[in-house]
């Protein structure tokens, strides 16, 4: 657990707004409440409620309100203020914020002494129209997706039923899995396949997980199309496209999912500290964190929840140190530790400590549990993060 040297606080009480109530926001907020119990904390986020979305492939076995915190109980367990507000960045008003230290929000005037952005990205998205059939990773935070699915095959009366999913990166592929033995589980005869761009899945990350990640696709009897574009989800079937020879197909597909990775959207550059850079200089006051950062540092940037909750715990003990005397700030060197993507409730790839040590089944499975837990005990007021 990081220390806070030579904090001597300058103020009797800060105010600190937190704008997004993701795992870098919320990562924020409990650090700064760890070390500065008495800071006033404002959370601004226009839901209701904090999502752990990694989570939401396992929706087919839980529950979606296993995953949902509502932000007042975070409110209760933290003394802070939650505004159901959407707040806009931009990189000419951030100097005006920097400037005033006011934010306004729902027409109204928030004072602060430090801003933490942690707006995250959002999924991207298709453009084309659907006719019912087609759904993405946002209509899972909505309804769960054994639901959802069960809901969508009891209202196709066809006898050949075929369920495509698009994108083979961790996301889909979580899904992919869970989907498959959901149908098992439930006993329903579903065609189900893959649509990939790539040659081959999670290629992302080490050989090695799309080596074992396909060889269980190829055990379960799941269809693998890779080198292929999708085009759009019609009635009754799905259009495509080979990547190499630019021929035009279709398929018959009931369902479709998408799951097209992230679409980075204002994302802000920041130095080694966490703070924003806008014209070459940092605006030392006002922090960014989360998926919406890029850091000029030697540490990770990766899109990932285990990135956005170091992101976030860094800059909350920053804005502590900046308050206080000498004010010597802490750069960002964190490194991935290990990454892990199920494969269903029973079997997992994953590396751990370095990419060439590649795990599997039940070890990789276990590393990915613990690493959950310490953020369900982070959001408890309980860090157990070593940085």
């Amino acid at each position: 657990m990081a220390l806070l040297p030579f904090n001597i606080s300058k103020q009797k009480r800060l105010k600190v707004v937190i704008a997004g109530g993701g795992y870098a926001g919320l990562a924020a907020l409990t650090n700064l409440l760890q070390f500065a119990p008495d800071t006033d904390i404002t959370l601004i986020d226009p839901k209701t409620q904090h999502l752990k979305i990694t989570h939401l492939h396992e929706t087919f076995r839980y529950p979606l309100a296993d995953l949902l915190v509502p932000f007042t109980d975070i409110e209760n367990r933290y003394g802070c203020r939650h505004i159901s507000a959407a707040v806009n960045f931009d990189q000419s008003a951030l100097e005006s914020y920097q400037a005033e230290r006011q934010l306004v929000v729902n027409g109204g005037m928030i004072d602060f002494d430090y801003l933490i952005i942690a707006s995250g990205c959002e999924s991207q998205k298709n453009d084309h129209d659907d006719s019912g059939n087609l759904l993405s990773l946002h209509d899972f935070a909505t309804m769960s997706g054994s639901d959802l699915l069960t809901r969508l095959l009891d209202r196709n009366d066809s006898s050949e039923l075929s369920i495509s999913v698009v994108g083979g990166g961790a996301t889909g592929i979580q899904f992919l899995f869970e989907i498959k033995q959901f149908l098992d589980r439930i006993r329903r005869k579903v065609e189900l396949r893959l649509i990939h761009s790539g040659e081959h899945v999670l290629e992302q990350f080490p050989a090695g997980f799309g080596t074992y990640a396909e060889s269980r696709m190829r055990d379960m009897n799941i269809a693998f199309y890779p080198n292929t574009y999708y085009r759009e989800q019609q009635t009754g079937k799905i259009l495509l496209t080979d990547k190499v020879t630019k021929q035009q197909f279709e398929l018959p597909s009931s369902l479709t999912l998408l799951f097209l990775g992230k679409k980075p959207r204002n994302i802000f550059t920041a130095n080694a500290f966490g703070q924003v850079i806008v014209d070459q200089k940092p605006l030392p006051n006002i922090f960014v964190a989360g998926d919406c950062s890029y850091y000029q540092s030697l540490g990770s940037n990766t899109l990932t929840a285990q990135s956005a909750v170091r992101k976030g715990k860094l800059v909350a003990r920053n804005v502590l140190r900046h308050a206080g005397f000498p004010g010597l700030l802490e750069p960002y060197l964190h490194h991935e530790l290990g990454y892990v993507v199920s494969l269903g409730p029973s079997d997992a790839v994953g590396w751990l400590v370095a990419e060439g040590n590649l795990i599997t089944d039940i070890p990789a499975l276990t590393i990915k549990e613990i690493v959950e837990a310490q953020y369900d005990l982070l959001l408890a007021g309980i860090d157990t993060y070593l940085v």
